[in-house]
């Protein structure tokens, strides 16, 4: 009989490939030197060093390279003569808490605010002044799908999605999924999120992306004529001398059919749609008594809860997909403002005439962006995610004056406000018992009602002032440095 490889407690579908091991990482979000590196990533998995150039032996230092799952390139450091050799000390614990100690020349500020050492946690800014900027990621769990990658690192992709995070290329798998089959598919996610690009880009790797894709925004479709929009209507219908009309659902016959807000559609609205969306795809045009039959897939979007569709309208989706939002893909915000910048030169070039916003772009073609605009857009609580941050750097490029896209006090004035608890005092005793107090002894609840970072910080402090109580309270990390307000520095 022949020997099995597999483990003698393990069956054949236990056996499957375990992602990456959960890790924090250092990401490129500003660099005055180095701009080409926007975007790349330094495993922090043991104490290291970073600096600039090729480190000691006895002192390994943080290398970073362009990260894209399965595709990765071999990491090299930093080359900035504005950095010491030895800049600055890392120490992971575990892998939701870094320690950092600047021991080199070039100044250190934390989420913000000049600091000799601190603890930072994912979503935390590290700014080497007028040198560099880097944000705090958590990374690990599956990986992705193998997906197309043959596109510039931080560049758009085939499909024009901008992003090398984990939920961007989690994203880009489940979209080449969905492409090859042939189901219909339903997208979730919050006004903003980039739901009509997914559907593009799904259409355009689907076998139907040589045909025109087929667009409409489903709120829009009047109760009264609803039929006539999806189906048509027969020559002579609903007056004599009326032309023929193919009606969305003829116009999207072998190709894609993208209804955006359907969840705005009521019920019985919905319910139209349920037999042309069961195999064969059979419908009539009003005033034509002949069945026809539709080919064609319908990728619907909407930012309601599942619950809002008709269950047997929800069930014609076998694939559903969540997009992300940029709370959960902060270190691609730098190359979304990078390619939003981008666009709006290239749009705003008329002719011989530059672009008014050419003026933020250097000699190299890259914009010149104030790392303190970055950090800003980095710390920023997005509700209209990438819309709500196209308004923003509209309103930056109005509003700046030099040759830098800056923090204009415009700006400033539509950022959310600075996290209390990492930019000023702690609450104190009594403020934290009054919050637990309010919020049922919830601690994530009473965490972000003080402006803590998670309700492990707000452990940290209940430990610190003998506070017991609250759910989780056994849930004790090591304690975090807070930082005070933010200083004005520019570039150069």
């Amino acid at each position: 009989m022949a020997t099995s490889t597999l483990d003698a407690h393990e069956l054949p579908w236990d056996s499957r490939a375990q992602g990456e091991r959960a890790r924090l990482e250092l990401v490129v979000a500003w660099s005055l030197d180095e701009p080409e590196r926007l975007g790349e990533a330094a495993v922090v998995d043991r104490p290291l060093r970073l600096g600039r150039g090729e480190p000691e032996p006895a002192a390994p230092h943080a290398r970073f390279r362009a990260w894209r799952p399965g595709r990765e390139r071999a990491g090299r450091p930093l080359e900035s003569p504005r950095l010491s050799r030895d800049q600055l000390r890392l120490v992971p614990d575990g892998d939701r808490s870094l320690r950092v100690e600047n021991v080199g020349r070039c100044r250190l500020a934390v989420n913000g605010a000049e600091r000799a050492e601190a603890v930072v946690q994912p979503g935390d800014t590290l700014h080497l002044r007028n040198t560099l900027v880097l944000v705090v990621v958590r990374r690990g769990g599956a990986a992705p799908g193998r997906v197309d990658g043959d596109f510039p690192f931080g560049g758009p992709d085939r499909g024009g999605m901008v992003g090398e995070s984990e939920a961007a290329w989690r994203l880009r798998a489940e979209l080449a999924f969905a492409a090859g089959s042939p189901h219909h598919v339903l997208l979730q996610g919050a006004s903003g999120v980039g739901k009509e690009l997914a559907a593009r880009s799904l259409h355009t790797l689907s076998g139907r992306g040589q045909r025109p894709l087929v667009t409409r925004n489903a709120a829009t479709l009047p109760e009264s004529l609803v039929d006539a929009e999806l189906f048509g209507s027969a020559r002579g219908y609903p007056h004599a001398g009326s032309p023929e009309r193919p009606g969305l659902i003829g116009e999207a016959h072998g190709s894609t059919l993208f209804l955006d807000e359907v969840g705005e559609l009521p019920p019985a609205l919905q319910a139209h749609l349920l037999r042309v969306l069961d195999r064969g795809g059979e419908y009539q045009r009003l005033g034509d008594a002949r069945v026809r039959h539709a080919d064609l897939r319908l990728v619907a979007a909407t930012n309601r809860p599942l619950s809002a569709l008709k269950h047997d309208f929800a069930a014609r989706f076998p694939l559903r997909i969540q997009l992300p939002g940029l709370d959960e893909r902060v270190e691609d915000i730098p190359l979304l403002v990078q390619a939003t910048l981008t666009r709006a030169r290239d749009e705003l070039a008329q002719g011989a005439a530059p672009s008014p916003v050419a003026r933020f772009f250097g000699p190299d073609g890259r914009p010149r962006i104030h790392p303190d605009l970055v950090e800003a857009l980095l710390h920023h609580r997005y509700e209209l995610h990438t819309r709500e941050l196209v308004r923003l750097l509209w309103l930056a490029m109005g509003s700046s004056p030099g040759e830098y896209l800056g923090l204009t006090d415009a700006v400033r004035a539509e950022l959310s406000p600075a996290r209390p608890g990492r930019g000023a005092e702690p609450p104190d005793r009594a403020a934290i018992e009054a919050a637990l107090a309010a919020a049922g002894g919830r601690a994530a609840l009473a965490a972000e009602a003080l402006g803590l970072s998670s309700r492990f910080a707000l452990y940290r402090l209940m430990k610190k002032l003998g506070i017991s109580g609250g759910e989780g309270g056994a849930e004790l990390a090591s304690a975090a440095g807070t930082t005070p307000d933010v200083d004005e520095v520019g570039p150069g």
